[in-house]
Parts: C-alpha cells; structure tokens; sequence
C-alpha cells in the first residue's frame, strides 16, 4: 500500500460530531471515519446549553480509536465547529459555565435594544454581519444587561471550536473564520471592533489574540497524548475553524460564476469575493460577510436549511413514527409540489416545541392549504427552501454583478436527491452535488497546506474535483413554478398581516 500522512479532522456539528482521517497520499484524500456522535442541545436551569464535557470525551475516545487503528503518526489535528457560541474562561482558563446554545432565549428582542445605542447600519458596515439574535454580539450584550457574574470574572473568551485547540494543546486564541462570525470584528481589518464593544460595554480583556486559517498552535499537550494512546507528538492546527470556511474550502471548481451551499442544519448559500460588501441593499437583503480561509470573504446567507424537517422527523419519532430519512424523502416525493409555503427563517421556525404545528399554524395564518399528512409537512419543507434557494440566488447576482450559472452543493444535504432536483429546477441552474463530508474535508486540506503537504487551498481543491463523487442534476420545467415564486414572495406581508 502505498504510505500516506495522516491528519485527524474533528468536525462538530449543531445535531452530530465525528472524527475523521484525512489520509494524503500525493495525490488525493482518502476519509475514513474514526468516530461519530450525537450532539445537541441540554437544559439547564431554564437555559438551552452545549455539554462540552461530553464532546471533550467523545473527541478523547475518538482520538483513542486512532491509536489502537493506526500506526502512523498523526501529522496533524484541527476542530471544526458551528459559529457565534463560545466559552468564557476565568484567569485559570477554568471554563466558567457550559456554553450557551445559540437557540436559547436569552436573545429574545437584544438586537433591538442593541440598535438603540448603535444604528444597525453602522454594526454591519463595520461587521459586514447579517442581524441574527444569536449572533455572539448579542449573546453578550444579554450578559451585559443581566448583569451576569460570569462575564464579570471571565478573562478569556475561546469560540466553540477554540475551546477544544485550547484543551488540546494548552494555547489560547481565536480563528479568523470563526471569530468572523461573531458581529465584533471589523470585516475589513479582521481585527477585534473595540469601540463598538466598549459602547455597548462588553469588556475588552476578554478578546484573544486572533490566528490566521492554517496556523500551527502547537503540540497536543501529553496528557492528552497519554490519555488517548498517541506515541508521537502531534501538531494542533487552527485550520478553518468555522464549519462553513472549511466546507467552502472543500467545493470542488468553485470560480466566479458558481454558488456554493454547504447543506445541513443550516444552509449557507453565497459566493466568494475579494472584498465584503456592506452596502445598504446587503443589508436590507439580510447578507453576510464571513471569513474564508483563503483570506477571500464567503458572502452568504444564512438560512434555516434542514432544520425545519430535522425537528419535524424528531417530533414524528417521538409519536412512534420511526422514519428513515428515505422514507421521508419518499413521502415528500409522492405529496402535491408547492401546494403550501413556509418562509424557513421567519421566526416561527427557530424553536417551537412542535414543528409539525408549527408549519401547520403558519399555513392556516397565510390562509393556505393546511398539510394533512407527513407527507404533505415534508413537501412543504423541502420546496420552501428550494424557493428560498433562488430568492438568494438571485439576490447574490444583484449585489455582485456576476452570472452565476452552477451551483455546488456540500455536506450532508448534498445527499438529498429530492432538495438537490428541486433546487436545479427552481433555480434554473446545474446543481453539482458532493462531497458529503465538505466540512471535515476541508479541514483536512488545510492542515495539509499548513504543514507543507499541499502548496495551496487551490491544489487541494484540483485534487478533490478529480477524485470526488459528484452528482450532477439538470434543471427540468415545473408548469406551476412562476405562481409557486410569485407566492412564496407573499409570504412575508401576508404573515405580518394575518399574523
């Protein structure tokens, strides 16, 4: 067999985390997946929160499994993670309390009393952050309000996936894609927006040193080495950090005239651009500048992706429905097309108790079709956002002046070849699916480039077009597709007014 070099990538995300082996043999990547856990929110006290004690251990026997496998030594380690949560060390880099859940309440109406004090115009020309309540700016200004004792001991803030580089390998700091995510940097500068947070009076001590993608941290600290069986030392590398920056990274042939979405929990569908934009209409339009790990901007939007039917299966499972996901997709399928509507990011949908309800309830507000059966709910789920796919779309040809021809489909959503045909078809576009595991691919590219493997972000990328599994769907015509458009655009006053 012919010997490769070895990188563990360790990629969390909102509803699983999973170890993988990036293995680089000269050529091309080959994954083997270590370990894979559920993940999720717990409550505490009233609050939701992240048990990172738990992952720590999950990340730990994962690692363990790499050493009873494997006899080469590991070239390098990095975590992947969501964005906007984050941990708050006190001066013994003791965690504090669990980290707060991006879905808690305690951001209920901030973004507005944040807005009082500085115009949301002026945060986002300095961000280039999109106005989300669970952005970490508005996280901590609920602290702030509150009073927390937390935030007042707390003398280092890690992100989610800084907290584990520190755990692993005893240094503290923040990497620029994740820390891009946090609405606290200036997005030109990509250093920490002080003035702004001293207005709002979130402290200054608390904000780390920032690293660029790719830099070494260090060692794993040998109590981990020993813990998990590791004989060699092992490099901790900052690689993408955020989830969505290392998934990018990952697309294969993306240039100026593709659109990438990295499908799951959520969707971030945007493009790459030199420079952020931060003009009046990318705020009306609800964009976002993120870190990529090229030092390009991913201008994108966030949007609800999967989350409305993730929760919808959970609530059926919960009533004795034990569907797999290709049942679903084979109800969906069979269900009337763009029979009723949803607007996947309005509020209703960012955690009710009962999403099944929930979808139902907002049907009969808008004074549609009311979805009879789970077959119906799924449909609905996976044509709104297919629609919602092209309102981006089309939005992101108007703000960069480009012809955006193909979109390029990553993650876990890019197996959903009902999502997939349908957002070729709405879209009017080739949709290019795969690779699945985008997120943990690219981390492992990135730590490849880190420690010389790979000369660049661009070779890698050569290499997986050449040895990835795409699947390619053409766009058909759908008879209703223009009333289904004209319809779901409604949607937002027809809400508001009804509502």
């Amino acid at each position: 067999m012919t010997p490769t070099i070895n990188f563990v990538a360790i990629d969390l995300g909102a509803s699983s985390g999973r170890l993988v082996v990036g293995c680089w043999d000269g050529g091309q990547f080959a994954l083997q997946e270590l370990h894979r856990f559920a993940n999720g929110s717990v409550r505490r006290n009233g609050h939701l929160k992240w048990d990172v004690s738990r992952l720590w251990s999950e990340i730990k026997l994962g690692l363990s499994k790499y050493a009873s496998r494997f006899s080469a030594p590991l070239a390098g380690i990095s975590v992947d993670a969501w964005g906007v949560d984050f941990a708050l060390l006190d001066r013994d880099g003791q965690l504090l309390e669990e980290p707060f859940h991006y879905r808690d309440s305690r951001t209920d109406g901030v973004p507005q009393r944040v807005f009082s004090r500085v115009p949301e115009r002026e945060i986002f020309q300095v961000s280039g952050i999109q106005t989300m309540q669970i952005n970490t700016l508005f996280q901590l200004f609920s602290m702030v309000e509150s009073g927390d004792e937390n935030l007042v001991r707390a003398q280092t803030l890690l992100m989610i996936p800084d907290l584990f580089h520190f755990w692993l390998s005893g240094e503290k700091s923040v990497e620029y894609t994740e820390a891009s995510t946090t609405q606290m940097l200036l997005c030109r500068e990509r250093q920490w927006a002080r003035d702004l947070l001293g207005g709002l009076g979130i402290p200054e001590r608390v904000l780390g040193v920032i690293t660029h993608p790719g830099t070494v941290l260090g060692d794993a600290q040998p109590a981990v080495l020993e813990e998990c069986g590791l004989k060699s030392r092992v490099p901790i590398i900052a690689a993408g950090s955020h989830d969505t920056a290392s998934a990018v990274a990952a697309v294969p042939r993306m240039d100026q005239h593709s659109v990438f979405i990295s499908s799951g929990t959520w969707s971030l569908m945007g493009v790459e651009s030199k420079d952020p934009v931060t003009t009046d209409q990318a705020l009306s339009l609800n964009f976002t500048n993120e870190g990529g790990v090229t030092g390009d901007i991913l201008l994108l939007k966030n949007l609800s992706g999967l989350w409305p039917l993730q929760e919808c299966v959970r609530q059926w499972q919960s009533e004795g429905r034990r569907y797999s996901w290709d049942e679903v997709l084979l109800l969906a399928s069979d269900a009337a097309p763009f029979r009723s509507l949803v607007d996947v990011d309005a509020s209703d949908f960012l955690a009710p108790d009962d999403m099944p309800g929930t979808i139902r309830e907002y049907c009969r507000r808008t004074g549609q079709p009311v979805p009879g059966d789970d077959g119906a709910i799924a449909r609905c789920c996976l044509d709104s956002l297919s629609l919602k796919y092209r309102s981006t779309l089309e939005a992101l040809e108007m703000l960069t002046g480009r012809q955006l021809k193909t979109i390029r489909i990553v993650g876990g959503g890019s197996q959903n070849k009902l999502l997939s045909q349908l957002t070729a078809d709405v879209c009017r576009r080739v949709v290019a699916a795969g690779p699945v595991e985008a997120s943990a691919l690219g981390n492992v590219l990135v730590q490849a480039v880190a420690t010389g493997c790979l000369g660049s972000v661009g070779e890698g990328r050569d290499s997986i077009g050449l040895s990835a599994d795409l699947v390619t769907y053409e766009p058909r015509a759908i008879a209703s597709l223009d009333d289904a458009c004209d319809r779901f655009r409604s949607l937002g006053s027809v809400a508001a007014t009804k509502g």
